[in-house]
C-alpha cells in the first residue's frame, strides 16, 4: 500500500498516534469528571471510534508495509513492534466497543452504567499504554 511511492503506514499512523490517545483521555476524564459526562458523552464517542479505526488501519498497513519488505521480521525491534501492534489493535478495538457502549448507557442509571464506566476507564488506559508502547517500538526500530 503506497501514496505517490510512499508507503501508507508511515502516513496512516499518525491518525493513530494522535487520536488513540486524545480519546482516552476524553474517556477517563468522561469517567473522573461527572459534571462534564453530558458534554464529553458524544465527542468520546465519536473520538474512540476514529481512534479504533485509526488503529485498525495503521494495523493493517503494517502488515502491508512488513509483506512487501519480510527481511524486516528478522530484525528484533521490528518484531517487537508487530508484538505490541497486536495487542494495541485488541485493546483498541474494545476500547471502542466499550465507550460506545458508555455511550449508550449514559442515561441510564445503576449498574450497568456502573460497569460500562469501570470498564471504559480499564480499555482506555490499555490502549493509552499499548499505543504509546507500540509507537515507541515502532520509533525504535526506525531510528535505533
Amino acid at each position: 500500500m503506497e501514496i505517490n511511492g510512499l508507503p501508507l503506514h508511515p502516513l496512516v499512523i499518525h491518525a493513530a498516534v494522535v487520536l488513540a490517545p486524545v480519546a482516552a483521555v476524553v474517556a477517563l476524564l468522561y469517567a473522573a469528571v461527572p459534571s462534564w459526562r453530558d458534554r464529553l458523552r458524544w465527542p468520546m464517542v465519536a473520538l474512540a471510534a476514529a481512534a479504533g479505526l485509526a488503529v485498525v488501519a495503521a494495523y493493517v498497513t503494517g502488515r502491508s508495509f512488513l509483506n512487501s519488505k519480510p527481511a524486516l521480521e528478522q530484525l528484533a525491534q521490528v518484531q517487537t513492534h508487530v508484538d505490541r501492534a497486536w495487542i494495541a489493535l485488541w485493546c483498541a478495538l474494545a476500547f471502542s466497543v466499550v465507550a460506545v457502549a458508555a455511550g449508550w448507557a449514559h442515561p441510564r442509571p445503576g449498574v450497568l452504567r456502573l460497569v460500562t464506566t469501570l470498564a471504559l476507564v480499564v480499555t482506555a488506559l490499555a490502549t493509552l499504554v499499548a499505543v504509546v508502547l507500540t509507537g515507541d517500538a515502532g520509533a525504535r526500530a526506525v531510528w535505533g
